[in-house]
């Protein structure tokens, strides 16, 4: 089995390997030709080392471009390069594909904008690649997380006739030809005809559907992509993204605020741990500072704050803020870092939060004014996480759908819940993205996601 680059870059000198990868950039001088050769397993690269008197494949070398494809047998020698301690000497090559000259990732500068419209090649360049890997050692980081503390891994369904957040901002699925729908006797479009025979949608959260199996497997966790059809055309969103949300029966509040904090620290430790030269690029190229602010939330104690307290907080620097805030306000990005940089200067979980700015799944309190949210705050970011314990008392949870005026019918299954074996029960969503996001220092949700989808965005 060939080896890839990573694996080449820790081998000893003296070994000979066959190295498979795309052209980076080619220098050539009188005697020798140097090639930077990459395949996105790490960032370094391979420097290859051609000597051009005695090379049987020299015509390949001279028109091998930047982006060719490429295979290369030899020896390893001590490199004098910088970030590698070895390099190849070449004794033959092969080239796959050559990349004629329209390949538009030369060794120049490319804008982040530029690179946004050309999706499927911009992996190849330094920080898409280094995206790509701290996307997947996170992902991996998630599951081994919930898999070490005994969690079951639970696959939930994207099409759904259920609105979690009960805003409305759903795209619809329907297989009905919508030049000419059938019709019901009143005017309206009969879904009686549809695949499901009824309105069904993309879904915007797992959570119902795992709070089921939370009552029953006891604690669970889902990961997968969700959807908001929501028209901001924002660097915060994004209409099909991922999250990780857990669910955990016997929970409070308090339980969950636990968990949430084991979490963040554990996935952001594993990925430093284990990805320190990605991070090393980000700290140095993208945010300067990134690392140690993942540091901080690693080491530092989170804040546990109510929302009232916050408010009092906040109250004492309106004038300072784009949006003042009053008890009953819902809190902005701006009020969020405000808390965790400046008055906690430390992670901050929030919670009970006015019931008028929250989900109808959300515990009530006692005071008949708040209910049992809560909000994990991280400086330079905001809000990372969001959670609550939910509402395991039947009457309680149907008053406040009827309130609410969702659909009862739609909800019965969940309702169910609260009459057969209801327990306490809690969980968090944790928006992959975002998470990247503030890991790596990038500053658009678009570049974090291989392929983004949003508002007004072009078909890929």
């Amino acid at each position: 089995m060939k080896k890839t680059i990573k694996e080449i870059l820790a081998l000893e000198e003296g070994a000979e390997v066959v190295a498979t990868g795309w052209v980076r950039t080619k220098r050539d001088s009188k005697n020798v030709v140097f090639i930077s050769v990459g395949d996105g397993t790490c960032f370094d690269a391979l420097q290859v080392v051609v000597d051009k008197e005695g090379f049987a494949d020299i015509e390949t070398i001279e028109a091998m471009n930047t982006g060719a494809s490429c295979q290369f047998e030899g020896v390893l020698q001590k490199s004098l390069g910088k970030n590698q301690s070895v390099e190849l000497l070449a004794k033959s090559c092969r080239m796959f594909c050559n990349a004629d000259d329209s390949y538009p990732l030369q060794k120049k500068h490319q804008t982040f904008e530029f690179l946004r419209e050309k999706l499927h090649l911009r992996g190849r360049t330094n920080t898409f690649g280094a995206v790509m890997r701290v996307r997947s050692i996170l992902a991996y980081a998630i599951h081994r997380f919930f898999q070490e503390k005994g969690f079951f891994y639970l696959n939930t369904p994207l099409v759904t006739t259920s609105d979690c957040e009960g805003a409305g901002e759903m795209f619809e699925v329907t297989t009905l030809n919508l030049a000419n729908p059938p019709k019901t006797k009143d005017g309206g479009v009969d879904f009686s005809k549809d695949f499901f025979s009824k309105r069904a949608f993309l879904t915007v959260s797992g959570q119902l559907e795992g709070e089921s199996y939370a009552t029953a497997i006891r604690n669970i966790y889902t990961f997968g992509p969700t959807f908001r059809a929501e028209k901001s055309s924002t660097t915060r969103h994004l209409a099909e993204f991922w999250m990780v949300e857990p669910e955990m029966a016997f929970y409070d509040l308090n339980d969950n605020a636990d968990l949430a904090e084991e979490f963040l620290k554990y996935i952001f430790k594993y990925v430093l741990d284990n990805d320190p030269r990605d991070m090393e690029f980000f700290d140095k190229f993208i945010l300067e500072g990134v690392v140690d602010t993942i540091r901080h939330v690693i080491e530092k104690p989170f804040v546990r704050m109510t929302y009232t307290q916050a408010i009092k907080e906040l109250e004492k620097n309106n004038k300072s803020f784009e949006y003042p805030v009053k008890w009953g306000s819902d809190i902005q990005t701006e009020h969020e870092r405000y808390i965790s940089e400046t008055v906690c200067k430390a992670p901050v979980i929030l919670t009970d939060y006015p019931k008028e700015i929250k989900s109808f799944y959300m515990k009530a309190n006692d005071d008949g004014k708040t209910v049992r949210a809560m909000d994990v705050l991280v400086p330079r970011l905001g809000e990372i996480i969001g959670g609550s314990e939910r509402e395991e008392d039947y009457g309680k949870l149907l008053a406040k759908i009827r309130e609410m005026g969702l659909n009862e019918s739609e909800y019965e299954w969940y309702l169910d819940l609260r009459k057969f074996g209801s327990v306490p029960h809690a969980g968090f969503g944790l928006g992959f993205e975002r998470a990247i996001l503030y890991l790596t220092g990038m500053q658009n949700i678009r570049d974090v996601i291989a392929y983004p989808r949003f508002w007004k965005s072009e078909k890929k």
